[in-house]
């Protein structure tokens, strides 16, 4: 899927605001372009009123998914921090799901690490866990954080 470069530009904003760097969790420009060429990967924006945005407006959130035989995992996934609290964050995980159920999806994944804030709103939508990885990411102050993996059945 190739997205205007608008979009990225929309997308990269919402993810330097969305995403502390003491993680390290947010992906380059590069990383971006490269996963939505590769075709099997998708994103979609959505603006502070739930819709979709405007050409050229600001967005207030996004997802970046990648589809595999009859599973879809979540890579990305903010919402811009003054936008947080309104109900975008449900409304655009159930797009995800939408979007990966028309693309065949029956599963949906996604992996974080123990302590990010977004784990409430991802077992609110109604993910579980299904897995650990010790020791997968680092904090900011160099300390060994556990990676969850989490699945939600369309």
């Amino acid at each position: 899927m190739n997205a205007p470069i608008d979009d990225i530009d929309r997308l990269m904003a919402v993810m330097a605001e969305a995403f502390d760097p003491a993680y390290g969790e947010a992906w380059t420009r590069r990383q971006v372009e490269d996963a939505l060429v590769i075709g099997n990967c998708h994103y979609e924006l959505i603006a502070g009123d739930g819709g979709a945005p405007q050409d050229g407006a600001p967005v207030a959130g996004f997802f970046l998914s990648r589809y595999g035989f009859e599973e879809e995992e979540l890579l990305l996934f903010a919402i811009a921090p003054t936008w947080r609290r309104r109900g975008l964050g449900l409304a655009l995980l159930d797009r995800f799901a939408r979007s990966a159920r028309a693309r065949g999806a029956d599963r949906l994944l996604l992996e974080m690490r123990r302590g990010n804030p977004a784990e409430f709103l991802y077992r609110r939508f109604g993910f579980l866990p299904i897995g650990e990885r010790p020791n997968y990411y680092r904090g900011p102050d160099g300390q060994a954080l556990d990676a969850i993996t989490f699945a939600y059945s369309i």
